[in-house]
Protein backbone atom coordinates (compact mmCIF):
# COMPACT_ATOMS: atom_id res chain seq x y z
CA UNK A 1 0.00 0.00 0.00
CA UNK A 2 1.10 3.45 -0.90
CA UNK A 3 1.02 5.14 2.86
CA UNK A 4 3.70 1.90 4.24
CA UNK A 5 7.32 2.09 4.88
CA UNK A 6 9.91 -0.79 4.64
CA UNK A 7 8.90 -2.53 7.58
CA UNK A 8 5.03 -1.93 6.99
CA UNK A 9 4.63 1.03 9.51
CA UNK A 10 2.76 4.57 8.52
CA UNK A 11 5.34 6.27 6.48
CA UNK A 12 2.76 9.43 6.00
CA UNK A 13 3.32 9.96 9.54
CA UNK A 14 5.57 11.62 11.87
CA UNK A 15 8.98 9.95 12.15
CA UNK A 16 10.08 8.89 15.72
CA UNK A 17 13.24 7.89 16.91
CA UNK A 18 14.47 4.91 15.33
CA UNK A 19 15.88 2.11 17.40
CA UNK A 20 16.91 -0.38 14.53
CA UNK A 21 14.28 -2.89 16.05
CA UNK A 22 10.58 -2.77 17.10
CA UNK A 23 9.36 -1.03 20.17
CA UNK A 24 6.80 0.82 22.07
CA UNK A 25 5.95 4.54 22.37
CA UNK A 26 3.35 6.45 23.84
CA UNK A 27 1.91 8.64 21.33
CA UNK A 28 -0.92 11.61 21.55
CA UNK A 29 -2.68 9.05 24.89
CA UNK A 30 -2.70 6.29 22.42
CA UNK A 31 -0.02 3.01 22.50
CA UNK A 32 1.38 2.03 19.73
CA UNK A 33 4.57 0.29 18.29
CA UNK A 34 7.39 1.58 16.43
CA UNK A 35 9.13 0.21 13.60
CA UNK A 36 12.66 -0.24 13.11
CA UNK A 37 12.80 3.03 11.04
CA UNK A 38 10.60 4.91 13.76
CA UNK A 39 7.42 4.67 11.96
CA UNK A 40 4.21 4.27 13.78
CA UNK A 41 3.06 0.66 13.50
CA UNK A 42 -0.03 -1.34 13.89
CA UNK A 43 -0.29 -4.86 13.91
CA UNK A 44 -2.39 -6.78 11.54
CA UNK A 45 -1.84 -10.28 10.21
CA UNK A 46 -3.10 -14.33 10.36
CA UNK A 47 -1.90 -16.49 12.57
CA UNK A 48 -0.93 -20.76 11.87
CA UNK A 49 0.67 -20.11 8.26
CA UNK A 50 2.00 -23.05 8.70
CA UNK A 51 1.48 -27.04 8.45
CA UNK A 52 1.50 -28.52 11.93
CA UNK A 53 -2.25 -27.88 12.16
CA UNK A 54 -3.23 -29.16 8.57
CA UNK A 55 -3.13 -32.67 9.24
CA UNK A 56 -6.30 -34.79 10.26
CA UNK A 57 -6.22 -38.44 11.83
CA UNK A 58 -6.86 -41.08 9.17
CA UNK A 59 -7.67 -44.57 11.50
CA UNK A 60 -4.36 -45.84 10.78
CA UNK A 61 -1.49 -46.66 12.90
CA UNK A 62 1.65 -48.72 12.89
CA UNK A 63 3.75 -50.53 15.47
CA UNK A 64 4.87 -48.42 17.80
CA UNK A 65 8.36 -50.42 18.05
CA UNK A 66 8.83 -48.03 15.15
CA UNK A 67 7.41 -44.61 16.59
CA UNK A 68 10.36 -42.55 18.07
CA UNK A 69 9.80 -41.48 21.43
CA UNK A 70 9.10 -37.90 22.86
CA UNK A 71 12.75 -36.15 23.08
CA UNK A 72 12.98 -35.05 26.65
CA UNK A 73 15.31 -31.83 25.25
CA UNK A 74 12.47 -30.67 22.75
CA UNK A 75 11.22 -26.89 22.57
CA UNK A 76 8.37 -27.19 20.63
CA UNK A 77 5.38 -29.62 21.31
CA UNK A 78 4.57 -32.25 18.65
CA UNK A 79 1.39 -30.29 17.26
CA UNK A 80 3.31 -27.63 16.13
CA UNK A 81 6.61 -29.76 14.39
CA UNK A 82 5.03 -30.38 11.07
CA UNK A 83 4.14 -33.30 9.52
CA UNK A 84 6.25 -35.83 11.58
CA UNK A 85 5.92 -38.34 8.64
CA UNK A 86 6.97 -41.72 10.23
CA UNK A 87 10.34 -43.58 9.37
CA UNK A 88 10.45 -46.05 5.86
CA UNK A 89 10.82 -48.77 8.61
CA UNK A 90 7.14 -47.89 9.87
CA UNK A 91 5.53 -48.13 6.79
CA UNK A 92 5.49 -52.04 6.54
CA UNK A 93 3.42 -52.45 10.26
CA UNK A 94 0.48 -49.83 9.08
CA UNK A 95 -2.40 -51.46 10.12
CA UNK A 96 -5.78 -50.16 10.57
CA UNK A 97 -7.46 -49.10 14.39
CA UNK A 98 -10.21 -47.59 13.44
CA UNK A 99 -12.61 -48.52 10.39
CA UNK A 100 -15.22 -45.41 11.79
CA UNK A 101 -12.83 -43.11 11.12
CA UNK A 102 -10.65 -44.10 8.00
CA UNK A 103 -14.43 -44.41 6.48
CA UNK A 104 -14.53 -41.30 6.57
CA UNK A 105 -12.61 -40.90 4.03
CA UNK A 106 -13.35 -41.88 0.11
CA UNK A 107 -9.38 -41.77 -0.75
CA UNK A 108 -6.04 -41.58 0.53
CA UNK A 109 -2.40 -42.03 -1.56
CA UNK A 110 -0.41 -45.10 -1.26
CA UNK A 111 3.11 -43.93 0.86
CA UNK A 112 4.80 -44.86 -2.78
CA UNK A 113 2.54 -42.17 -4.60
CA UNK A 114 4.19 -38.66 -4.84
CA UNK A 115 0.94 -37.41 -2.76
CA UNK A 116 1.92 -39.62 0.14
CA UNK A 117 4.43 -37.35 1.27
CA UNK A 118 1.58 -35.09 2.85
CA UNK A 119 1.49 -38.30 5.14
CA UNK A 120 2.15 -37.48 9.42
CA UNK A 121 2.18 -39.12 12.57
CA UNK A 122 0.54 -38.19 16.09
CA UNK A 123 1.83 -39.57 19.07
CA UNK A 124 -0.55 -38.40 21.10
CA UNK A 125 -3.53 -35.50 20.51
CA UNK A 126 -5.27 -33.40 23.03
CA UNK A 127 -8.98 -34.34 22.22
CA UNK A 128 -10.64 -36.06 19.38
CA UNK A 129 -11.09 -39.29 17.79
CA UNK A 130 -8.14 -41.23 18.77
CA UNK A 131 -5.19 -40.57 21.06
CA UNK A 132 -2.36 -40.93 18.46
CA UNK A 133 -1.76 -42.26 14.79
CA UNK A 134 -1.46 -41.37 11.29
CA UNK A 135 -2.06 -38.40 9.55
CA UNK A 136 -2.81 -36.67 6.30
CA UNK A 137 -2.37 -33.11 5.29
CA UNK A 138 -5.11 -32.42 2.29
CA UNK A 139 -3.99 -28.84 2.52
CA UNK A 140 0.37 -29.81 1.88
CA UNK A 141 -1.39 -32.76 -0.90
CA UNK A 142 -3.08 -29.58 -2.24
CA UNK A 143 -0.19 -27.18 -2.94
CA UNK A 144 2.02 -30.29 -4.34
CA UNK A 145 -1.38 -30.20 -7.06
CA UNK A 146 -1.07 -26.75 -7.37
CA UNK A 147 2.77 -25.82 -7.20
CA UNK A 148 4.75 -28.69 -8.51
CA UNK A 149 7.99 -29.16 -7.97
CA UNK A 150 10.10 -31.28 -5.17
CA UNK A 151 8.96 -31.13 -1.65
CA UNK A 152 11.56 -27.88 -0.97
CA UNK A 153 9.95 -26.16 -4.15
CA UNK A 154 6.73 -26.54 -3.28
CA UNK A 155 7.42 -25.00 -0.24
CA UNK A 156 9.40 -22.18 -1.45
CA UNK A 157 6.47 -21.13 -3.55
CA UNK A 158 4.17 -21.67 -1.07
CA UNK A 159 6.04 -19.13 1.09
CA UNK A 160 6.62 -16.96 -1.80
CA UNK A 161 2.91 -17.06 -2.86
CA UNK A 162 2.03 -16.90 0.69
CA UNK A 163 3.93 -13.40 1.52
CA UNK A 164 2.99 -11.72 -1.66
CA UNK A 165 -0.99 -12.47 -0.69
CA UNK A 166 -0.22 -11.13 3.21
CA UNK A 167 0.86 -7.26 1.52
CA UNK A 168 -1.60 -7.71 -1.46
CA UNK A 169 -4.15 -8.02 1.31
CA UNK A 170 -2.78 -4.93 3.31
CA UNK A 171 -1.42 -7.09 6.51
CA UNK A 172 1.26 -5.49 8.19
CA UNK A 173 2.72 -8.41 9.62
CA UNK A 174 2.83 -12.38 10.20
CA UNK A 175 0.98 -13.95 12.96
CA UNK A 176 1.83 -16.19 15.78
CA UNK A 177 2.75 -20.04 14.98
CA UNK A 178 4.13 -18.73 11.50
CA UNK A 179 6.77 -21.44 10.40
CA UNK A 180 10.62 -20.12 11.07
CA UNK A 181 10.96 -20.59 7.13
CA UNK A 182 9.76 -17.57 6.95
CA UNK A 183 11.82 -15.73 9.39
CA UNK A 184 14.22 -15.18 6.39
CA UNK A 185 12.10 -13.95 3.90
CA UNK A 186 12.51 -10.01 4.84
CA UNK A 187 9.77 -8.79 2.91
CA UNK A 188 7.29 -8.13 6.10
CA UNK A 189 7.59 -8.39 9.74
CA UNK A 190 6.76 -11.24 12.00
CA UNK A 191 5.88 -12.77 15.35
CA UNK A 192 7.93 -15.02 17.30
CA UNK A 193 6.66 -17.79 19.63
CA UNK A 194 8.13 -20.92 22.00
CA UNK A 195 7.09 -22.82 24.36
CA UNK A 196 8.54 -23.74 27.84
CA UNK A 197 8.11 -27.60 28.03
CA UNK A 198 10.09 -30.43 29.74
CA UNK A 199 10.80 -32.54 32.83
CA UNK A 200 9.71 -29.81 35.20
CA UNK A 201 7.28 -29.84 38.42
CA UNK A 202 4.03 -28.49 37.58
CA UNK A 203 0.93 -27.57 39.52
CA UNK A 204 -2.79 -28.11 38.66
CA UNK A 205 -5.47 -25.29 39.22
CA UNK A 206 -8.19 -28.10 38.93
CA UNK A 207 -9.28 -26.99 35.01
CA UNK A 208 -5.99 -27.14 33.31
CA UNK A 209 -7.53 -26.69 30.07
CA UNK A 210 -4.39 -27.67 28.00
CA UNK A 211 -2.08 -28.89 30.24
CA UNK A 212 -0.74 -28.72 33.70
CA UNK A 213 0.52 -25.43 34.39
CA UNK A 214 4.93 -24.94 35.42
CA UNK A 215 5.95 -25.34 39.13
CA UNK A 216 7.86 -21.63 38.18
CA UNK A 217 9.65 -22.27 41.99
CA UNK A 218 11.39 -25.52 40.44
CA UNK A 219 14.80 -24.47 39.40
CA UNK A 220 14.47 -26.82 36.18
CA UNK A 221 11.70 -24.52 34.97
CA UNK A 222 14.24 -22.02 34.96
CA UNK A 223 16.59 -24.36 32.68
CA UNK A 224 14.06 -24.63 30.46
CA UNK A 225 12.72 -21.09 30.35
CA UNK A 226 16.41 -20.59 29.39
CA UNK A 227 16.87 -23.38 26.55
CA UNK A 228 13.78 -22.23 25.27
CA UNK A 229 14.99 -18.37 24.63
CA UNK A 230 18.15 -19.31 23.32
CA UNK A 231 15.95 -21.64 20.86
CA UNK A 232 14.32 -18.74 19.25
CA UNK A 233 17.07 -16.54 19.37
CA UNK A 234 19.05 -18.84 17.10
CA UNK A 235 15.82 -18.98 14.66
CA UNK A 236 15.05 -15.09 14.71
CA UNK A 237 19.04 -14.48 14.54
CA UNK A 238 19.05 -11.02 16.08
CA UNK A 239 16.52 -10.17 12.68
CA UNK A 240 14.95 -6.51 13.01
CA UNK A 241 11.97 -7.99 11.05
CA UNK A 242 10.85 -9.82 14.25
CA UNK A 243 8.35 -7.52 16.13
CA UNK A 244 8.68 -9.49 19.60
CA UNK A 245 7.68 -13.30 20.61
CA UNK A 246 5.00 -14.86 22.58
CA UNK A 247 5.76 -17.15 25.05
CA UNK A 248 3.74 -19.75 25.85
CA UNK A 249 -0.29 -19.92 25.11
CA UNK A 250 -3.72 -19.57 26.67
CA UNK A 251 -2.69 -20.99 30.54
CA UNK A 252 -4.92 -21.96 32.79
CA UNK A 253 -3.79 -19.35 35.51
CA UNK A 254 -7.67 -19.01 36.93
CA UNK A 255 -11.44 -18.89 35.19
CA UNK A 256 -13.95 -16.30 36.56
CA UNK A 257 -16.89 -18.31 37.85
CA UNK A 258 -16.33 -18.57 41.14
CA UNK A 259 -13.48 -17.29 43.73
CA UNK A 260 -12.64 -20.94 44.06
CA UNK A 261 -12.15 -21.30 40.23
CA UNK A 262 -10.14 -18.06 39.97
CA UNK A 263 -7.21 -19.06 42.26
CA UNK A 264 -7.72 -22.73 42.15
CA UNK A 265 -3.68 -22.82 41.30
CA UNK A 266 -3.52 -21.41 45.12
CA UNK A 267 -6.26 -23.93 46.51
CA UNK A 268 -5.03 -26.89 45.32
CA UNK A 269 -1.28 -26.47 45.39
CA UNK A 270 -1.81 -25.71 49.19
CA UNK A 271 -3.60 -29.19 48.99
CA UNK A 272 -0.77 -31.06 47.88
CA UNK A 273 0.51 -34.01 49.95
CA UNK A 274 3.56 -34.14 48.09
CA UNK A 275 6.93 -34.45 49.83
CA UNK A 276 8.55 -31.77 47.42
CA UNK A 277 6.03 -29.14 45.70
CA UNK A 278 8.22 -26.19 45.06
CA UNK A 279 5.31 -23.42 44.59
CA UNK A 280 3.45 -24.68 47.65
CA UNK A 281 6.88 -24.34 49.72
CA UNK A 282 6.89 -20.98 48.60
CA UNK A 283 3.71 -20.54 49.24
CA UNK A 284 3.65 -20.68 53.15
CA UNK A 285 7.28 -18.61 53.28
CA UNK A 286 5.07 -16.23 52.44
CA UNK A 287 2.21 -16.94 54.44
CA UNK A 288 5.00 -17.19 57.49
CA UNK A 289 6.49 -13.91 56.80
CA UNK A 290 3.29 -12.23 56.95
CA UNK A 291 1.60 -14.06 60.17
CA UNK A 292 3.46 -14.19 63.05
CA UNK A 293 2.36 -17.54 64.39
CA UNK A 294 0.20 -20.57 63.13
CA UNK A 295 -2.77 -19.24 65.88
CA UNK A 296 -2.54 -15.88 64.12
CA UNK A 297 -2.93 -17.21 60.49
CA UNK A 298 -5.96 -19.72 62.19
CA UNK A 299 -7.56 -16.31 63.54
CA UNK A 300 -7.55 -14.60 59.36
CA UNK A 301 -8.35 -17.90 57.80
CA UNK A 302 -11.01 -19.20 60.51
CA UNK A 303 -8.89 -22.86 60.52
CA UNK A 304 -7.45 -25.20 63.35
CA UNK A 305 -3.84 -25.91 62.04
CA UNK A 306 -1.98 -27.12 64.03
CA UNK A 307 1.45 -25.85 62.90
CA UNK A 308 3.21 -24.70 59.96
CA UNK A 309 4.25 -28.43 59.01
CA UNK A 310 -0.23 -29.03 58.49
CA UNK A 311 0.94 -27.67 55.23
CA UNK A 312 3.09 -30.33 54.31
CA UNK A 313 0.48 -33.26 54.30
CA UNK A 314 -1.87 -30.85 52.35
CA UNK A 315 -4.30 -28.75 53.66
CA UNK A 316 -8.43 -27.82 53.08
CA UNK A 317 -7.72 -24.85 51.42
CA UNK A 318 -11.59 -24.09 51.00
CA UNK A 319 -11.92 -20.49 51.44
CA UNK A 320 -13.55 -19.17 54.81
CA UNK A 321 -12.86 -15.53 54.90
CA UNK A 322 -12.30 -12.30 53.76
CA UNK A 323 -8.63 -12.21 54.77
CA UNK A 324 -7.79 -15.64 53.39
CA UNK A 325 -9.52 -14.68 49.85
CA UNK A 326 -6.79 -11.34 50.02
CA UNK A 327 -4.12 -13.92 50.97
CA UNK A 328 -4.77 -15.93 48.03
CA UNK A 329 -4.92 -13.02 45.53
CA UNK A 330 -1.29 -12.39 46.94
CA UNK A 331 -0.62 -16.12 46.48
CA UNK A 332 -1.46 -16.35 42.97
CA UNK A 333 0.24 -12.85 42.33
CA UNK A 334 3.73 -14.12 43.55
CA UNK A 335 3.04 -17.41 41.27
CA UNK A 336 2.26 -15.00 38.39
CA UNK A 337 4.98 -12.76 39.26
CA UNK A 338 7.80 -15.41 39.04
CA UNK A 339 6.86 -17.18 36.02
CA UNK A 340 6.92 -13.52 34.37
CA UNK A 341 10.02 -12.83 36.16
CA UNK A 342 11.89 -15.90 34.81
CA UNK A 343 10.73 -15.55 31.36
CA UNK A 344 11.53 -11.95 31.01
CA UNK A 345 15.08 -12.87 32.45
CA UNK A 346 15.30 -15.70 30.05
CA UNK A 347 14.60 -13.39 27.06
CA UNK A 348 16.64 -10.54 28.24
CA UNK A 349 19.86 -12.73 28.44
CA UNK A 350 19.11 -14.23 24.86
CA UNK A 351 16.61 -11.34 23.09
CA UNK A 352 17.56 -7.74 24.34
CA UNK A 353 16.86 -6.44 20.85
CA UNK A 354 13.04 -7.89 21.12
CA UNK A 355 10.01 -7.27 22.83
CA UNK A 356 8.32 -9.82 24.98
CA UNK A 357 4.56 -10.32 24.35
CA UNK A 358 3.15 -12.59 27.35
CA UNK A 359 1.42 -15.30 27.51
CA UNK A 360 -1.46 -14.87 25.10
CA UNK A 361 -4.17 -14.73 28.34
CA UNK A 362 -7.30 -16.73 27.19
CA UNK A 363 -10.69 -14.61 28.19
CA UNK A 364 -12.17 -17.31 29.66
CA UNK A 365 -8.91 -17.28 32.18
CA UNK A 366 -6.97 -13.98 32.59
CA UNK A 367 -7.38 -13.08 36.67
CA UNK A 368 -6.52 -9.48 37.24
CA UNK A 369 -3.30 -10.52 39.74
CA UNK A 370 -2.30 -12.20 36.88
CA UNK A 371 -2.46 -9.70 34.48
CA UNK A 372 -1.36 -7.14 36.96
CA UNK A 373 2.41 -9.39 37.32
CA UNK A 374 2.84 -9.71 33.65
CA UNK A 375 2.93 -6.15 33.16
CA UNK A 376 5.66 -5.60 35.19
CA UNK A 377 7.74 -7.72 33.05
CA UNK A 378 6.35 -7.74 29.54
CA UNK A 379 6.59 -5.01 26.48
CA UNK A 380 3.00 -5.81 25.23
CA UNK A 381 0.65 -7.99 27.05
CA UNK A 382 -1.58 -10.16 25.01
CA UNK A 383 -5.22 -11.76 24.92
CA UNK A 384 -7.12 -13.97 22.97
CA UNK A 385 -10.25 -12.69 22.54
CA UNK A 386 -13.08 -14.95 21.27
CA UNK A 387 -15.91 -12.55 20.76
CA UNK A 388 -17.71 -10.16 18.03
CA UNK A 389 -15.72 -7.21 19.55
CA UNK A 390 -13.94 -5.37 22.24
CA UNK A 391 -16.67 -4.46 24.57
CA UNK A 392 -15.17 -1.07 26.19
CA UNK A 393 -16.73 -1.93 30.28
CA UNK A 394 -14.66 -5.98 29.23
CA UNK A 395 -11.32 -3.52 28.79
CA UNK A 396 -11.67 -0.45 31.43
CA UNK A 397 -9.03 -2.25 33.73
CA UNK A 398 -6.16 -1.63 30.72
CA UNK A 399 -6.77 2.49 32.22
CA UNK A 400 -4.99 0.82 35.71
CA UNK A 401 -2.21 -1.25 33.89
CA UNK A 402 -1.74 1.31 31.16
CA UNK A 403 0.28 -1.45 29.47
CA UNK A 404 0.39 -1.69 25.21
CA UNK A 405 -1.84 -4.66 24.38
CA UNK A 406 -2.21 -6.81 21.66
CA UNK A 407 -5.16 -9.64 20.66
CA UNK A 408 -3.77 -13.10 19.82
CA UNK A 409 -6.45 -14.63 18.38
CA UNK A 410 -10.21 -14.03 17.20
CA UNK A 411 -12.05 -15.34 14.22
CA UNK A 412 -15.57 -15.83 13.05
CA UNK A 413 -16.79 -18.69 10.81
CA UNK A 414 -19.71 -19.62 8.81
CA UNK A 415 -21.42 -23.19 7.41
CA UNK A 416 -22.03 -22.31 4.28
CA UNK A 417 -18.18 -22.73 3.57
CA UNK A 418 -19.31 -26.25 3.37
CA UNK A 419 -17.21 -27.43 7.15
CA UNK A 420 -19.19 -28.65 9.56
CA UNK A 421 -18.34 -26.27 12.31
CA UNK A 422 -18.14 -22.20 11.59
CA UNK A 423 -15.42 -21.47 14.35
CA UNK A 424 -15.92 -20.29 18.22
CA UNK A 425 -18.03 -17.12 16.45
CA UNK A 426 -20.69 -17.77 13.71
CA UNK A 427 -21.46 -15.74 11.33
CA UNK A 428 -24.35 -16.52 8.90
CA UNK A 429 -22.45 -16.48 5.54
CA UNK A 430 -18.91 -15.32 4.15
CA UNK A 431 -20.11 -11.88 3.10
CA UNK A 432 -21.21 -11.68 7.56
CA UNK A 433 -17.99 -12.88 8.33
CA UNK A 434 -16.58 -9.99 6.38
CA UNK A 435 -18.79 -7.65 8.21
CA UNK A 436 -18.08 -8.85 11.16
CA UNK A 437 -14.11 -9.09 10.89
CA UNK A 438 -14.21 -5.56 9.65
CA UNK A 439 -16.31 -4.53 12.93
CA UNK A 440 -14.22 -6.41 15.59
CA UNK A 441 -11.26 -4.96 13.47
CA UNK A 442 -12.51 -1.27 14.32
CA UNK A 443 -13.17 -2.43 17.95
CA UNK A 444 -9.25 -2.79 18.13
CA UNK A 445 -8.34 0.32 16.19
CA UNK A 446 -10.25 2.67 18.09
CA UNK A 447 -9.15 1.52 21.66
CA UNK A 448 -5.80 3.51 22.38
CA UNK A 449 -4.33 0.39 24.37
CA UNK A 450 -3.76 -2.14 21.61
CA UNK A 451 -1.53 -2.32 19.29
CA UNK A 452 -2.66 -4.87 16.75
CA UNK A 453 -4.81 -8.04 16.61
CA UNK A 454 -3.92 -11.14 14.83
CA UNK A 455 -6.87 -13.78 13.44
CA UNK A 456 -6.70 -17.21 13.74
CA UNK A 457 -6.08 -18.73 11.54
CA UNK A 458 -4.88 -18.37 7.92
CA UNK A 459 -6.03 -22.21 6.54
CA UNK A 460 -9.48 -23.54 7.30
CA UNK A 461 -9.09 -26.70 9.73
CA UNK A 462 -9.56 -29.92 7.87
CA UNK A 463 -13.30 -31.09 7.44
CA UNK A 464 -12.67 -33.84 9.39
CA UNK A 465 -10.87 -32.20 12.35
CA UNK A 466 -7.36 -31.34 13.23
CA UNK A 467 -5.47 -34.13 14.37
CA UNK A 468 -4.49 -32.62 17.84
CA UNK A 469 -7.94 -32.11 18.77
CA UNK A 470 -10.67 -32.24 16.38
CA UNK A 471 -11.23 -28.84 15.72
CA UNK A 472 -13.26 -28.40 11.80
CA UNK A 473 -13.41 -24.72 11.66
CA UNK A 474 -14.64 -22.41 9.12
CA UNK A 475 -11.54 -19.80 9.88
CA UNK A 476 -9.48 -19.28 7.36
CA UNK A 477 -8.81 -16.41 5.28
CA UNK A 478 -8.29 -19.78 2.33
CA UNK A 479 -9.58 -22.96 2.31
CA UNK A 480 -7.94 -26.20 2.45
CA UNK A 481 -7.62 -26.11 -1.45
CA UNK A 482 -5.50 -23.08 -0.68
CA UNK A 483 -8.35 -20.83 -2.52
CA UNK A 484 -9.23 -17.30 -0.78
CA UNK A 485 -12.73 -16.13 0.07
CA UNK A 486 -13.48 -13.33 -1.52
CA UNK A 487 -15.26 -11.31 0.91
CA UNK A 488 -12.30 -11.80 3.54
CA UNK A 489 -9.99 -10.66 1.29
CA UNK A 490 -12.07 -7.47 0.09
CA UNK A 491 -12.62 -6.72 3.89
CA UNK A 492 -9.04 -6.89 4.66
CA UNK A 493 -7.99 -4.64 1.79
CA UNK A 494 -10.81 -2.39 2.56
CA UNK A 495 -9.55 -2.17 6.39
CA UNK A 496 -5.67 -1.54 5.29
CA UNK A 497 -6.25 0.68 3.17
CA UNK A 498 -7.39 3.31 6.02
CA UNK A 499 -5.61 1.75 9.04
CA UNK A 500 -3.37 4.37 9.68
CA UNK A 501 -5.52 7.16 8.90
CA UNK A 502 -8.42 5.83 11.71
CA UNK A 503 -5.60 4.92 13.85
CA UNK A 504 -3.70 7.97 14.15
CA UNK A 505 -5.27 10.49 11.44
CA UNK A 506 -8.29 11.18 13.07
CA UNK A 507 -10.34 9.99 10.04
Amino acid sequence: LPDRARFGGWSDGPRLEATGYFRTEKVDGQWSLVDPEGYLYFATGLDIIRLSNSTTLTGYDFDPVYVADDDPDDTTPEDSEGLNRVSADAIPTRRLVSETRANMFTWLPSYEDELGLSFGYRRSAHSGPLERGETFSFYNANLQRKFGGTPEETLDAWEKNTVDRMLSWGFTSLGNWTDPRYYDQERIPYFANGWIIGDFKTVSSGNDFWAPLPDVFDPVFEERARFTAETIANEVNDSPWCVGVFIDNEKSFGRPETNESRYGLVIHTLGRSDSDVPTRDAFVRILREKYDSIDALNVAWQKSLNDWSDFDSGIDASITSEDMLADLSTLLGAYSDKYFAVVDSALQAFMPNHLYLGARFPDWGMPLEVVRASAQYVDVVSYNVYKEGLAPHTWEFLAEIDMPSIVGEFHMGASDSGLFHPGLIHASSQDDRARMYTEYMHSVIDNPYFIGAHWFQYIDSPITGRAVDGENYNVGFVSVADVPYAPMVNAARALHRNLYDRRYGGQ
